[in-house]
């Protein structure tokens, strides 16, 4: 799986006044697109945004073997940046023009081990969008045998930037 639209340099990002002109679904919506760079850690951690709608998003991948730990199973923070990409990015669906998001905190439950190569779906859904805090539920499922392989959930600070 090839995310073309990761950003390769410091550059390739969009500005901060790139971010802050357009709501967080104009931006989320322009990353999926390919008309905004993505972040470089999904580039890294071979995935990419193929969904995108106000309070809703989803990502897909496929760890490899570079995401493995020790003992040759997939890292325990690869299911954890994924989830916390997919629900972070929910949240930002939400968020208005001139404001930006971080994660304040995520949990994550690993139900089974994915195997390596399989692709799978990675999906935020936001709960609660707020002035200052977003919460959101997230899963990752096998596309192929549609099974559950983690849960977690997180709460988003949304800090008003102008």
């Amino acid at each position: 799986m090839s995310n073309q639209y990761a950003a390769k340099s410091p550059d390739e990002l969009p500005s901060r006044e790139t971010l802050l002109s357009m709501s967080g679904l104009e931006f989320m919506h322009g990353m999926a697109s390919g008309a905004l760079a993505g972040p470089p850690i999904a580039g890294l951690l071979n995935y990419r945004v193929t969904m995108v709608q106000e309070g809703h998003v989803e990502f897909r991948g496929s760890p490899e073997f570079q995401h493995t730990n020790p003992m040759g199973t997939v890292h325990g923070g690869w299911y954890g940046s994924l989830l916390d990409s997919a629900m972070a990015c929910a949240v930002m669906t939400t968020v208005p023009k001139g404001s930006a998001y971080t994660t304040l905190e995520y949990k994550v439950n690993i139900v089974r081990s994915i195997p390596l190569g399989m692709d799978i779906v990675a999906s935020g859904t936001v709960e609660h969008a707020g002035r200052s805090t977003g919460v959101a539920n997230g899963w990752i499922k096998g596309v192929d045998d549609g099974k559950l392989y983690a849960t977690g959930s997180t709460t988003c600070i949304i800090m008003k930037m102008t």
